[in-house]
């Protein structure tokens, strides 16, 4: 599958949005950019960067679960 962006014209977006919803999910998908779109991007390419420059800091199981663990009792409380 290939992923394409537009920038659409405000009079022709309704008209384009009608068109493609003509398609089934399995033939096009529609990924709309707004704002939360845009921070999980941004925020997976800085950590994708850190992978590439060996940075990153990984965690095990256990540190994973005690972590987990500490946040729910968070907001468990």
């Amino acid at each position: 599958m290939q992923t394409i962006r537009l920038r659409v014209n405000d009079k022709v977006y309704k008209y384009l949005m009608w068109f493609l919803s003509k398609f089934n999910k399995e033939e096009i998908q529609i990924i709309e950019e707004n704002r939360e779109f845009i921070s999980v991007k941004d925020y997976l390419s800085k950590e994708l960067i850190k992978v590439d420059k060996g940075t990153i800091e990984y965690f095990d199981f256990d540190e994973l679960d005690n972590d987990l663990e500490n946040t729910i009792r968070k907001y468990e409380a």
